[in-house]
């Protein structure tokens, strides 16, 4: 697959698009005293997993790291340009010039795979939750936050090919 520099502007785009719409989800949880994924948490694990440290019995009484929140959001924007990547990869750039919701979704609930099996036992919270006090609440929690973020990868597509 050839990629010109507007189809890689695109596909960037439409990460940080989706990204930014998930984030104002997170914001109406907020909102709604929905907790929600401190990214400053997600920083210091990053920052760990950069010293060599994967997996912590508890993230949030783990050693904060300087600058957590700032790489936790950075980590976060990247992690959604990556899985914008996956969708062109999984569909072809055509997609970009011509994007349906239903690929847009199944891509938003692949990547739950990310929280479920990687960050969540990594922080401590176990496999899917499980060591959390509600693991079937955090898990449809997290389900719905990336069909969410699937959602905003179409229409972030969708608004990017509309202003073309």
């Amino acid at each position: 697959m050839e990629l010109s520099i507007n189809t890689i502007a695109r596909i960037i785009i439409m990460g940080i698009g989706a990204t930014a719409i998930m984030d104002l989800w997170l914001i109406l949880l907020k909102k709604l005293n929905i907790p929600t994924l401190n990214f400053a948490l997600l920083g210091r694990w990053v920052g760990h997993v950069i010293k060599g440290q994967w997996f912590h019995p508890a993230i949030n009484k783990t050693a904060p790291i300087q600058g957590e929140l700032a790489l936790g959001w950075c980590m976060h924007y990247a992690i959604g340009i990556s899985f914008s990547i996956l969708l062109i990869l999984i569909t072809g750039t055509e997609w970009l010039y011509s994007p349906t919701l239903l690929p847009a979704l199944l891509v938003g609930l692949i990547t739950v795979t990310a929280p479920l099996l990687v960050l969540q036992p990594a922080m401590g919270a176990g496999i899917a939750s499980r060591n959390t006090p509600a693991p079937l609440r955090n898990c449809l929690r997290s389900i719905i936050n990336h069909l969410v973020f699937g959602g905003g990868l179409y229409m972030s597509a969708w608004l990017i090919n509309a202003s073309h």
